[in-house]
Formats: structure tokens, sequence, C-alpha cells
């Protein structure tokens, strides 16, 4: 039996449209599968523990008693005896003043003194006489008289050198220039040798109390509530101060100190209440004028519901987050208690629950997802995924 070309040419351009068809079915098929691929996200457990509650500011340090050296008698300086950024203590001898005028007024009143002290000497003898005479009228009530005006006048006169003396003591002491405070001294404006006048405005140096230091910062008003309670608590309320713009848990810790002051009224043009913090400074980590973030510890909440600040979502109607529920997702609408940089205490979850971590940008409730390695970003998984 023959077989016709023709028929040959029909059944081979049936098998090749049969063969298309084949193809472009199992080619809708899996673009139908590629369009829904699993979304690759990472996640975290809901965890419960008991979280610090913080309040921050920007405050700047201060010492706690900084005294400018200024002389209180007139004289040449005759001695510095401290270097600039020497460290001092209380009562330590800093610096001269050539004495010699004022001892001169000392030896001077001394003398006046035992002059004043020989003439009421005699003044007394003489009163005891003219009594005992004017028991016989040896003298007249007169004379005695006169002679009790005078003894009470020499003792006047003697206290009056007493007084002289006090007072150039008093100015000698001066020339002695004790330190009034422990602390670190500034930069010097005087030179030895100078002529020295109480109108001096400038002042010799400053002496600066480094340990302990405060840190002044301000809060808003609605706390005073809170901040009057923490003032009267025990033990007293925590303060942290880190480098400027450093108020984290990563930044760097200056110094850690507690809440001493709050200010007797609220400041009326920003509706905020200036705070005071001491800090034991033995390092001089920090330095009056200094700018710091400063934390204070205002409550502990405790058994917590904590998530990382990126699972929590925030849209039209509120916050919300991505929870794990099989291998799909679904939105559930959450309350953020307290947050931080680095964490989120969160409200409507439950402990141990998966929420999404990373990859939210590409879901929507009910989405299929992949669980991608924690070591690994999502977008990295979707890319190999992409990869044939």
């Amino acid at each position: 039996m023959r077989i016709q070309p023709r028929s040959v040419v029909i059944c081979v351009g049936l098998l090749v449209l049969a063969g298309i068809g084949f193809w472009l079915l199992a080619r809708s098929g899996e673009e139908k599968v590629a369009h829904n691929p699993a979304v690759p996200v990472r996640v975290v457990a809901v965890k419960q523990q008991d979280v610090p509650r913080f309040a921050s500011g920007i405050g700047s340090v201060l010492s706690l008693h900084s005294v400018v050296i200024r002389p209180q008698v007139e004289g040449v300086l005759t001695r510095l005896l401290v270097k600039e950024g020497q460290w001092v203590k209380q009562g330590d001898l800093l610096a001269t003043i050539d004495d010699r005028a004022i001892r001169a007024t000392l030896e001077q009143a001394k003398a006046q003194l035992g002059q004043s002290q020989a003439q009421l000497q005699v003044a007394g003898v003489d009163l005891k006489r003219y009594k005992l005479l004017s028991t016989d009228n040896g003298v007249s009530r007169q004379t005695l008289d006169q002679q009790q005006a005078l003894f009470n006048q020499l003792q006047a006169t003697v206290l009056g050198n007493q007084a002289a003396i006090a007072a150039a003591q008093v100015q000698l002491s001066y020339t002695q220039i004790l330190s009034p405070v422990t602390g670190r001294v500034g930069i010097r404006n005087v030179d030895e040798g100078n002529f020295l006048r109480v109108a001096d405005t400038q002042g010799l140096f400053s002496v600066t109390q480094i340990d302990p230091i405060g840190v002044e910062f301000s809060l808003p008003q609605n706390m005073l509530p809170t901040l009057q309670g923490l003032l009267k608590a025990q033990p007293a309320a925590v303060v942290q101060a880190y480098l400027e713009g450093d108020g984290d848990n990563s930044g760097t810790l200056l110094a850690a100190g507690h809440l001493t002051l709050i200010d007797n009224q609220v400041a009326a043009n920003s509706g905020t209440i200036r705070v005071k913090a001491e800090f034991a400074n033995p390092d001089a980590r920090l330095w009056p004028g200094q700018l710091v973030t400063l934390k204070l510890q205002t409550a502990l909440e405790q058994n917590a519901l904590v998530v990382p600040p990126q699972v929590v979502q925030r849209g039209i109607d509120g916050h919300y987050v991505y929870k794990l529920v099989g291998d799909k997702v679904e939105s559930v609408p959450v309350t953020v208690v307290y947050q931080d940089s680095t964490l989120n205490i969160i409200a409507g979850v439950g402990k141990g629950d998966k929420l999404v971590s990373d990859g939210q940008s590409r879901l929507r409730p009910g989405a299929t997802v992949e669980v991608a390695d924690q070591t690994a970003a999502p977008e990295e998984v979707a890319k190999r995924r992409e990869q044939p």
C-alpha cells in the first residue's frame, strides 16, 4: 500500500500542533505557579521580659562649685604656687600678695593697744583710790565721776585697738590666697609681679570642682508627677549620661548618677521643667559645659511582650504586625505601649508568637511565606529562587 505524501505532511503538522499545545499548557501552569511564589521572610518570636522605661533629653554638664579667684586686698602678686590644669584640694595655698604694708599696720595697732592698756591700768588704780577717799569726802563727787568716765573711755579705746588688730589680721590673711574648693585650676590670667586691685573683675584664675559633678536637662511638664515620685524614691532614680547623640544601648556611657533636684517652676515659653542630676566623676569623663544625652529610668515594665522595632508596621488604621500561621501570614493590629531604639513593648499578641521581622514590603494578609535562613537577607533568598 502506497502512502500519499500529502497524508504524511498532514500527520506531521498535526503532531507539531499537538506538541505546541502541550508546551503552551505546561508553560501556562508554570507561569501560574511562578505568579504566586512563596515570599521569603525572617521571623522572630515574641519575648516576655522586664523592661525598664526611660525618658531622655539633652543636658549640660555643670560644676557643683566653681570659684573665680580674685584678690581681696591690693598689692603686688609675689608668688603663684600652682600651675594651669593642676588639681588642688580645699585649703591649699595658691598664691601670695606682698604683705609688708599690712604687717606694719598690724604692728602699729598692737602698739596702740599696749599704750591704751597702760593708760587704762593707771586710770583703774586712780579710780579705786578716789572711791576710797570719797567715803570720807576726801574728794568731791565730781572728781570721782570724771575719773570713772576716763576709765570707761580708756576701756572703749582698748576695745577699738583690739578691733583694729583683728581687722589688720584679716587683711593679712587675704595676702595668702587659699583654695576654697577641691578642684582643677583653670587658665591663668595674671603673672607674678603684677599689681592686683580689688576692683579687678577678671581674677587670677578659676578653680572648678569636677568630682562630683552635676548635669542639668529639661523634660516635658507632663512628667512632673512622675519626677516628683522619682525624687522621693529609695533608692534614688538612676540617670545615665551618654555622649551627645549617643543615647542608646550601643552608645558610649560616660557616667551613671541619680536625680537630685526639680526646678521650682515650669518654663512658660517651652512647657518644660528643668531637672538636675548628680554624678560621681572620679575619671573626669564629664566636663563642665559639655553637652550629653541623659536617660532617666522612670519605670519598670514587668513581664512585657517585647519585639524588635522593625516588626511593628504602621498603617492607616494604626499599628499592626504580620503573624505567621502555618506557611501563611495574617495581619494583627497591635498597640505600642512603649518604644525606644532597641525594642517595642506591644499588646495584641501572645508570648512565643512568630512575627515577621523582615520582608514585610512584599506581604499581604493570607500570603504564603517561606522562612528564610536567619543569616541571609530575604532579598538574597528571593534572588536565588529566581535564578534558573
